[in-house]
């Protein structure tokens, strides 16, 4: 658990077990909610931590009727009395059901004292905080959680607002817009502005952010970047999650963040003053940029790109006007790794012909890691990603590039749908879900066949999540083109996720059907949901099916793929199922991670 330890120029000045003191639960360390602020006389701590409440008593030891464990506790003791220890918690979902109920704690390291704060509204749940700039307050991010929570992670679209709560009075106000989602307030060094991103509440799980800020003497917001919905060649929009933890120049007018850009995350910086961006990094070799921190204009940052790990580097940050060219020293550089080459593909729809809107033929992208040994043709290992409204970009992912490394060439499609495109694209998914992905992924398939040499015979399919709903239409839809499908995490029945997913509001949204947290489903949405699952034509399918699942995956039920599993298996195809028991939806951890990868690679082999 965390034992936090502050050191100064003469060693460790303090050392406190800060949850043995009984006043919280576990410290969030990490997620949408986690923060570890200084006061600006650095005399307080500032974070957020699980709200206390009673422990469930252990059982008892004694298999014998009435027999109490005598080590309970007597709060836990009258909540058994009462009927309550059994009572559901809920929490955040997926990644988060130990969130629950968060609270705001200051430690005072110099009157050794340790409060949660009062004064935040019981409907929301408070995280990301940070000190006013006199210290007198502090600002605070409060999710509503009424009625009931809805999952949380890769979902940029849940109500919040950013609040300030006055420590001495306990008021608390709301800074931002009423009905929107808001993250990651940013104060300017000199106190005077707070910078965040805003969008809207639900529709898409993730979208195009603006950039607002706030002058905090007026309390006045302004525009600094709004929504992008067709992307031009300079900028292409905001998609980031959060913004850098520090994201401000020295001169509290310019901002430095890291956003996807097309099949690229790129570093922007944004003169508030005037709404303007520079590409810091456009153009570079590295596919994927991230700023670790800007302080007294020094930027960190790490970069890579699909067969270079990623670098540590720093710059100084040149007077405004003078960015350009940004000049980068490598403090701890990585080798390029051998065997793996990689592009861009830009695949370009077709012209229906009949008044298509913009997004109807808007070309989107695809990369294509390839060996850079061995004798080509190449098998090709097509990977739709997940979300659907995610990215692939052209960072260092050691799973493809290993593919390469034995054998196989990659292709890592960004169907219309995916970030960094604009909104327009992001919309244009909205009720097509099961078919403009799939025809995407597929078009971007033939482009690359008839553009590189690959071998059309030796076909196969990895994905996740949505990924692999988008893999399975495929092997319905052609079931003897692909010749191995690997698959993690596998959305195969829509209406099954209603009441299983942390997002059900999704299931409603990705078709185009309203949603409401008072809505429960027809006859006719169970209707509609089904007839864009792949398990209704799964009969189809003949391409043998690798399923990899997490027991503990709160977003896609494991049950979807023990139902896919049991139908392949009935008409004879060959399917082999792995259950991690302690995997949730990104089957995460090095030990999951391994043996995933493993098998994945195991079952191309075999079958490619």
């Amino acid at each position: 658990r965390p034992f936090p330890q502050v050191w100064d120029n003469e060693g460790c000045s303090h050392s406190v077990d800060i949850t043995a003191l009984g006043k919280h639960g576990d410290v969030y360390t990490e997620g949408p909610f986690a923060c570890l602020a200084w006061s600006h006389s650095e005399t307080r701590l500032l974070y957020v931590a699980e709200k206390s409440r009673p422990k469930r008593q252990p059982p008892c030891p004694w298999d014998v009727p009435g027999a109490v464990w005598l080590g309970a506790e007597d709060e836990d003791e009258e909540a058994v009395q009462q009927g309550k220890q059994f009572v559901y918690h809920e929490d955040w979902g997926e990644a988060l059901s130990t969130r629950s109920v968060p609270v705001l704690c200051v430690l005072d390291l110099e009157g050794l004292s340790l409060s949660v704060l009062e004064g935040v509204p019981e409907h929301l749940s408070p995280g990301q905080a940070l000190w006013s700039p006199d210290d007198h307050g502090v600002v605070f991010v409060g999710w509503w959680h009424k009625p009931f929570r809805l999952g949380l992670n890769a979902c940029s679209n849940r109500r919040s607002g950013i609040f300030h709560l006055d420590l001495a009075s306990g008021c608390c106000e709301l800074l931002s817009a009423e009905n929107a989602s808001v993250c990651s307030p940013r104060l300017s060094p000199d106190g005077q502005r707070l910078l965040y991103l805003e969008g809207v509440v639900g529709g898409p799980h993730r979208q195009c952010l603006c950039l607002r800020m706030l002058t905090w003497q007026t309390r006045q917001t302004v525009m600094v970047l709004d929504v992008v919905q067709e992307p031009t060649e300079a900028f292409a929009g905001l998609y980031a999650e959060v913004l850098p933890p520090r994201c401000w120049a020295a001169d509290s007018r310019r901002a430095v963040l890291g956003t996807p850009q097309r099949s690229r995350t790129d570093l922007l910086l944004v003169d508030t003053d005037t709404s303007t961006v520079t590409n810091l990094t456009a153009g570079s070799p590295e596919g994927c940029w991230e700023l670790l921190t800007l302080q007294w204009d020094l930027l960190v940052a790490t970069c890579s790109a699909p067969h270079h790990p990623p670098s540590l580097v720093v710059a100084v940050l040149p007077p405004a006007g003078q960015e350009l060219p940004l000049v980068w020293v490598p403090v701890e550089d990585t080798p390029i790794v051998p065997g793996v080459t990689w592009k861009t593909l830009t695949v370009q729809p077709p012209c229906s012909g009949q008044g298509s809107a913009a997004q109807d033929t808007q070309a989107f992208e695809a990369l294509l890691l390839s060996p850079s040994d061995g004798t080509p043709p190449h098998p090709l290992v097509v990977c739709p990603h997940g979300g659907p409204h995610a990215v692939f970009d052209a960072r260092w992912r050691p799973s493809m590039a290993a593919l390469c490394q034995l054998g196989f060439a990659v292709l890592l499609v960004n169907y219309r749908g995916s970030l960094g495109f604009g909104q327009a694209s992001i919309s244009s998914l909205l009720s097509r879900v099961g078919e403009q992905d799939v025809a995407d992924t597929q078009l971007a398939v033939e482009q690359a066949l008839h553009r590189e040499p690959l071998d059309p015979h030796r076909l196969g399919l990895l994905a996740g999540s949505h990924g692999a709903f988008i893999a399975l239409h495929l092997l319905t839809r052609e079931p003897e083109r692909y010749r191995a499908c690997a698959l993690r995490s596998p959305v195969s029945n829509l209406p099954a996720l209603l009441g299983t997913s942390d997002i059900p509001d999704w299931r409603y949204t990705s078709l185009g059907l309203p949603y409401s947290s008072e809505r429960v489903p027809c006859a006719e949405d169970v209707a509609t949901m089904l007839l864009h699952s792949p398990i209704s034509q799964a009969a189809q399918v003949q391409t043998p099916v690798l399923l990899c699942v997490g027991a503990r995956d709160r977003r896609v039920s494991p049950t979807q793929a023990l139902e896919l599993y049991r139908v392949l298996r009935a008409r004879g195809v060959p399917a082999r199922l792995l259950w991690y028991p302690e995997g949730g939806h990104a089957l995460a951890g090095v030990e999951t991670e391994a043996d995933v990868f493993k098998n994945c690679a195991h079952w191309l082999l075999q079958h490619l």
